[in-house]
């Protein structure tokens, strides 16, 4: 599915239709449907916060006019928390995850894909200020930031 031509603007059923197929791919050939098993905030899946980031992100960039980059931002996106574990387990291995997520989720989406450097720095930075070095990438600022929203939501609507 590619973006919508000519620099307009997508539908919001023309974004649903890209992220899902981004998606699709990324649970065809990696192990995305794994991180429906592991909680992220309150009731909210890995998988399904993923996917709220990716939709926003789209949404937000568009906003800004930055659409040059739509497919390393989603999968960008769909991969920032892609470290296939459950960090509400007691385990010496998920302490300090916030700090350490963001490598393990790299390493994961490594091993599965072929990422290019945008997607690796929106995956290593989307945990911007708690890990002290910042994105250096516009599409890593949008992730960041939406990520932040994203979670407010998720634990709020508790």
């Amino acid at each position: 599915m590619l973006p919508a031509k000519g620099g307009r603007k997508m539908t919001k059923a023309e974004r649903k239709r890209f992220v899902a197929g981004a998606l699709r791919k990324l649970c065809r050939e990696g192990r995305m449907n794994e991180s429906r098993a592991f909680c992220q905030h309150g009731n909210t899946s890995v998988y399904w916060h993923s996917i709220r980031v990716a939709y926003y992100s789209l949404c937000l960039a568009e906003f800004l006019h930055l659409t040059r980059h739509k497919e390393e931002l989603i999968y960008g996106a769909l991969l920032h928390d892609y470290f296939l574990y459950d960090w509400h387990e007691k385990d010496k291995s998920h302490r300090l995850h916030g700090f350490h997520h963001p490598r393990t989720a790299l390493k994961n989406a490594s091993e599965d894909f072929t990422l290019g450097e945008l997607e690796k720095n929106i995956i290593l930075r989307h945990m911007f200020p708690l890990i002290p070095v910042p994105p250096t990438r516009m599409e890593s600022w949008i992730v960041c930031l939406v990520d932040k929203g994203c979670s407010i939501y998720e634990i709020i609507r508790l």
